[in-house]
């Protein structure tokens, strides 16, 4: 079974493995409501119980989409931790009326979008809202206002950000009843900013854990004609003896699990065979040598 795992000190408590939900209509394993009710029942069997979606996941479907299945079952909501994501808006068929894509985190759009966010998800709480990316334009009194606001109205259990420099969040940190609780950030072999920018140096100074959205670099990490792809397919073959039989994705995921951040990665399949293979690298501890081996194919160099 997937460990949980408390986000911050007094935060909430998720599972160490999170499930995807942002291609959920692209893939037609799950555009069918009835196998996406077969997919949450395989993440529970599993114990991963956290959903990570966004209101501009599907442009603007997806949310209501996960609403209609969770109501097919009664009860079953109260299974899952949900985390959704605002401030994000492009012109699309959902609104015809927008021109230019941009991003709005005043606090009475981030309260309009909470709100109509539990209504397509159909409950009456988020227990993570994330502010899906900075916006420029934006204070962050005035940010903070908004999520102040809904955490008072428990509307949302806690808050957090995604896509923030450490700068951005310490900003409207400082500006919280109720202290952010994660940092949504790409993180992967392919992508590690995050252990150079600060991103996870400063999530454990604060005691607060990471979510690592897109952590087989969206795919890239299994296409062997990128030299760096290629370079972790032969180390990868090189370590799978070593544990129990594992791929290069389980790998993966297990190298981000190892970093003492304490990342949660986001898983994006909707295949039930690869979702049990992946929830496997959560019982994978790389040795030492092996996570800087990784490492070392990813750079195709040696540690400075």
């Amino acid at each position: 079974m997937i460990p949980r795992i408390s986000l911050s000190p007094n935060g909430p408590s998720f599972s160490r493995l999170v499930y995807g939900t942002w291609r959920f209509l692209d893939d037609p394993a799950t555009a069918n409501g009835d196998d996406l009710l077969t997919r949450l029942h395989a993440c529970l069997d599993l114990g991963i119980s956290t959903l990570d979606t966004a209101e501009i996941y599907g442009l603007y479907r997806v949310e209501e989409f996960i609403g209609q299945t969770l109501k097919k079952e009664p009860g079953l909501r109260e299974k899952f931790e949900i985390v959704t994501k605002s401030g994000i808006y492009v012109p699309c068929d959902f609104h015809p009326d927008r021109k230019v894509a941009h991003y709005n985190t005043t606090a009475a759009r981030i309260v309009k979008s909470a709100e109509k966010s539990l209504r397509l998800l159909g409950t009456d709480y988020i227990d993570l809202l994330l502010v899906h990316r900075p916006d420029w334009l934006t204070s962050a009194d005035e940010t903070a206002e908004g999520l102040n606001r809904l955490l008072k109205e428990g509307k949302i259990r806690s808050a957090g950000v995604s896509n923030y420099n450490v700068h951005q969040f310490d900003l409207l940190n400082s500006r919280m009843d109720q202290p952010l609780v994660t940092n949504q950030v790409e993180f992967s072999l392919l992508h590690m900013d995050p252990i150079y920018d600060g991103t996870a140096d400063q999530c454990q100074k604060l005691g607060i854990k990471p979510m690592a959205w897109s952590p087989l670099a969206k795919g890239a990490l299994m296409d062997v004609t990128q030299p760096a792809s290629s370079r972790l397919h032969a180390k990868a073959q090189e370590l799978s003896a070593k544990y129990s039989g594992a791929t290069l994705d389980q790998l993966a995921y297990a190298w981000i699990l190892a970093h003492p951040s304490q990342p949660l990665p986001i898983i994006g399949t909707n295949k039930l065979d690869r979702l049990i293979a992946t929830a496997r690298a959560a019982e994978i501890k790389l040795e030492r040598e092996d996570w800087y081996g990784l490492w070392e194919a990813a750079q195709g160099q040696s540690i400075p």
